[in-house]
């Protein structure tokens, strides 16, 4: 019984990890927004050149004609 209890506490020991430090979680979490903001200005790059492939004047809603008129219904 008492091996018993003092291996489930070396276990429990050694399961524990050393919590990383506030250095460590600030470079991973900056890493981590580096890459989403890279893969936002990927997806904006994409489409800017599929809207310019298309000729689409970006600067007109899509609800608004050439001349700013309303398409008609």
């Amino acid at each position: 019984m008492r091996l018993a209890f003092l291996l489930l506490v070396l276990v429990s020991i050694g399961a524990c990890k050393k919590e990383p430090d506030f250095e460590t979680r600030y470079e991973r979490a900056v890493q981590e927004v580096d890459a989403r903001a890279k893969a936002m200005d990927a997806d904006i790059a994409e489409a800017e050149r599929a809207v310019k492939a298309a000729g689409v004047d970006p600067s007109v809603p899509a609800e608004l004609g050439e001349r700013g008129e309303p398409l008609p219904q």
